[in-house]
């Protein structure tokens, strides 16, 4: 498949969640119009973002909502269950670990680490923490998919290195670093300064 923008991903995501809403109420069609209008893009954007993937829809018709959504969740890979943990049990691991909404989704988290005594075979949300010394060995065992890194930057280089070296292939970092993977690796910072940045940036230059 050829590459496909970050900007198309999140878009797909929002065409799905939209559509599930759809679902929700009974309506059995849409057109590419009603998602480019919740999704805040046109209607060429949304036909350009599912042209990546196969022809969809009907001229004059617009899109079955529960095909195209079974579609874009086969898309996204959410028909199957994604084995996450957690690299840190501070107050975002701790939130992450929490949320429900994750395994909604498909993506299940079991287990939580970490490197501080303190924390370390303390409960986070009904999960024992960890040793990150262990991580190696519970990896072989266990096979994670993903990783979410929810600590200081220091040091986040060397515990992605662990991460790779122990066959997970995506990480989501919370660290404000800026971490180095092989390409085999998906890597996905979330900066929350740079967030917060951008936010700014809107509402000093709206109209």
């Amino acid at each position: 498949m050829r590459h496909i923008a970050e900007s198309t991903i999140r878009r797909l995501s929002l065409y799905l969640r939209f559509l599930e809403e759809f679902e929700q109420g009974g309506i059995s069609t849409v057109s590419s119009e009603e998602l480019a209008q919740r999704g805040g893009t046109t209607s060429a954007q949304v036909r350009k973002d599912l042209s990546f993937f196969g022809s969809f829809g009907k001229r004059g018709l617009g899109y079955d909502v529960h095909e195209l959504a079974e579609r874009l969740r086969q898309i996204m890979g959410l028909g199957r269950e994604w084995k996450v943990i957690i690299i840190g049990a501070g107050k975002i691991g701790t939130a992450l670990a929490a949320y429900r909404g994750f395994r909604e989704r498909g993506f299940s988290v079991i287990a939580v680490y970490d490197s501080s005594p303190d924390k370390i075979g303390g409960k986070v949300d009904g999960f024992t923490v960890r040793d990150i010394r262990n991580l190696s060995r519970d990896a072989q065992r266990e096979k994670p998919d993903i990783a979410v890194l929810t600590i200081p930057a220091e040091g986040a280089q060397e515990v992605v290195d662990r991460l790779v070296a122990s066959g997970i292939r995506a990480v989501l970092s919370f660290a404000p670093a800026q971490l180095q993977v092989p390409p085999t690796v998906a890597l996905k910072n979330m900066n929350m300064a740079m967030e917060l940045e951008s936010l700014s940036f809107a509402l000093t230059n709206q109209d």
